[in-house]
């Protein structure tokens, strides 16, 4: 077995629950994740130990009765907040999301048993090593991902575990076990009674997940996203066979490969997902038989601000994915004064970002008609770096002349001066002008007296 090796904390706090007579692990992800080989993020730890008797325990030290209720204390120690739960059993499941009520138990077994999956059911101690009723470490090393007991019954607890299935899989490269997956297609309805905010939350990690995990389980479980709010739309790209001689792959084939095509980044790869969504309700086909989809851009986005805020998307990444999205089809040419004035559209992230979705969308096209999109890419990310080693003009803020300069011109205050500004960052972004005080007051003088 692979050594785990816990924070000096989380060691100290078992340790102060078993000199107070009770038992404590560490249990699930923490465990998964350092079999893996990876660092956890967080240390769950549990204990025999109920609520009251954990507060006598850490008597003297720094604590927040979090959720006492729920068997929960967070130990603050050596600057950081370690939970803290009681070993329990969970109640009845009536909204298909959370238990109506728990019981403590003493056993640490009962409690493993309740959990989701086998890989996530194992406990550690640096004394006592693993503990894997459940057979999670033979499932990890067969990446397989199974579920604790019925896979009907622990989804119809909690449906949000559906989704959290998927994104394991494509996290870890797990391959579902058959009657795992069957649940997962069989009950992915129950999403619907999930709040958006929790789908978009496990959404959004699901799509960060590595490429090579990433691709299969979107070809596997591509129904389990179309119950997401929003996300109907995806529905009809299984199949649909976009005629024409660019495209190789259907919709759903086509959007996947630009999916794991782009960096692993929340907004690029919602972007990916939704770019081609509004395809289907702007084909027309032309004389030969040839599809065309004029126009699918714009709809994407507005299907993407739709999806994005039925999920509750916060604003900003929201505003980001639409932008990317309403963008992603634009064939600008790449000069300088095109990349002068997309970075100070867009700035440098936003440029890139934009840079690195078509490059994506290129790379899940027929193979044939890669070539001159990457070239073209290429160069317009040759001119981002020109004009961003050259601190080229971009905006208002990087003229050699302000507001105040114009004002003591005899510009008066509001829509001229604004205007007059903009005329002179237009002629510097194209190079029209040079950027330097004496130029730039010398055309406005040229341009009053015409």
């Amino acid at each position: 077995m692979r050594e785990i090796a816990m924070p000096a904390a989380a060691a100290a706090i078992l340790e102060r629950l078993e000199g107070a007579g009770h038992e404590a692990w560490a249990v699930g992800g923490c465990v998964r994740d350092s079999l893996l080989g990876l660092v956890p993020k967080d240390w769950d730890l549990c204990t025999s130990a109920r609520p009251e008797e954990m507060e006598r325990a850490f008597s003297g030290w720094q604590v927040i009765p979090t959720g006492l209720r729920h068997g929960t204390l967070t130990v603050r120690l050596e600057g950081q907040n370690w939970e803290v739960t009681t070993y329990r059993t969970d109640g009845t499941y009536t909204d298909c999301r959370h238990p109506d009520g728990v019981s403590f138990v003493r056993e640490v077994e009962e409690d493993l048993s309740r959990r989701d999956f086998t890989v996530n059911a194992m406990a550690w101690h640096p004394r006592r090593g693993l503990l894997d009723p459940m057979g999670g470490q033979a499932d990890l090393e067969k990446r397989v991902l199974r579920c604790v007991g019925d896979p009907a019954r622990r989804f119809g607890e909690d449906a949000l575990r559906i989704l959290r299935g998927v994104r394991f899989a494509a996290c870890y490269r797990l391959s579902p076990a058959p009657e795992t997956a069957a649940a997962i297609h069989g009950q992915r309805e129950l999403l619907r009674r999930v709040a958006p905010e929790r789908c978009c939350a496990e959404l959004r990690r699901l799509l960060c997940a590595p490429a090579e995990g990433l691709e299969p389980v979107l070809r596997e479980f591509w129904d389990v996203l179309t119950i997401l709010p929003g996300l109907d739309c995806l529905g009809e790209m299984p199949g649909y066979d976009q005629a024409n001689p660019h495209h190789h792959l259907d919709l759903r084939g086509h959007t996947i490969r630009a999916v794991v095509s782009v960096p692993a980044k929340e907004a690029l790869r919602l972007a990916a997902l939704l770019h081609d969504s509004g395809k289907p309700a702007c084909r027309t086909v032309d004389e030969e038989g040839v599809a065309h989809f004029y126009g699918h851009a714009k709809e994407s986005a507005r299907r993407a601000e739709a999806a994005l805020r039925r999920l509750r998307c916060e604003n900003a990444l929201r505003r980001r994915v639409v932008e990317l999205v309403e963008l992603h089809d634009l064939w600008v040419p790449p000069t300088l004064p095109s990349a002068r004035r997309w970075l100070g559209r867009l700035g440098e992230q936003g440029l890139r970002d934009l840079l690195a979705l078509e490059r994506g969308d290129t790379l899940a096209h027929a193979p044939a008609c890669r070539p001159p999109r990457l070239e073209r890419l290429d160069r317009w990310e040759a001119l981002l770096e020109r004009v961003l080693e050259e601190r080229d003009c971009l905006s208002l803020r990087d003229l050699a002349v302000n507001g105040n300069d114009l004002l003591a011109l005899g510009y008066p205050p509001g829509p001229d001066l604004g205007a007059a500004l903009g005329f002179l960052l237009g002629e510097v972004v194209e190079g029209r002008l040079e950027n330097r005080r004496d130029s730039l007051l010398a055309a406005l003088e040229a341009r009053r007296s015409r």
